[in-house]
């Protein structure tokens, strides 16, 4: 396990959502991204709530923010070292978001993003 401080934590999530690409940020919409210690039922390590782009015609005008959240300590447990901690948050990311853009967690395995 290699535990870090939610502070750093939270600068590395957004140094990683920081390293996507320009163009896929400014799609981004409508989304807050949060760092929590633990989901309080499952392990997870990341978690996308809300409505994906590809399925927003439905979606309203005055909408809750779709909320991605990296939980902490789930991640901090499966690494040994920063850089391991780096890309766990990278890939969780980048999973997470990917959800925001409908694309699921199928698409997500054959892209070799799990």
């Amino acid at each position: 396990m290699f535990l870090i401080e939610e502070v750093r934590f939270e600068q590395l999530v957004g140094d990683a959502l920081d390293s996507l690409p320009p163009a896929l940020g400014e799609m981004m919409e409508n989304i807050v991204v949060v760092v929590e210690d633990a989901h309080p039922e499952e392990d997870l390590l990341g978690l996308y709530e809300g409505v994906p782009l590809t399925e927003r015609d439905d979606y309203g005008g005055m909408a809750m923010p779709d909320r991605v959240t990296l939980y902490r300590l789930p991640i901090c447990e499966i690494c040994d070292n920063e850089d391991e901690l780096l890309d766990e948050i990278l890939v969780t990311v980048v999973h997470e978001v990917a959800h925001h853009f409908g694309i699921d967690d199928e698409t997500l395995h054959q892209l070799g993003w799990d």
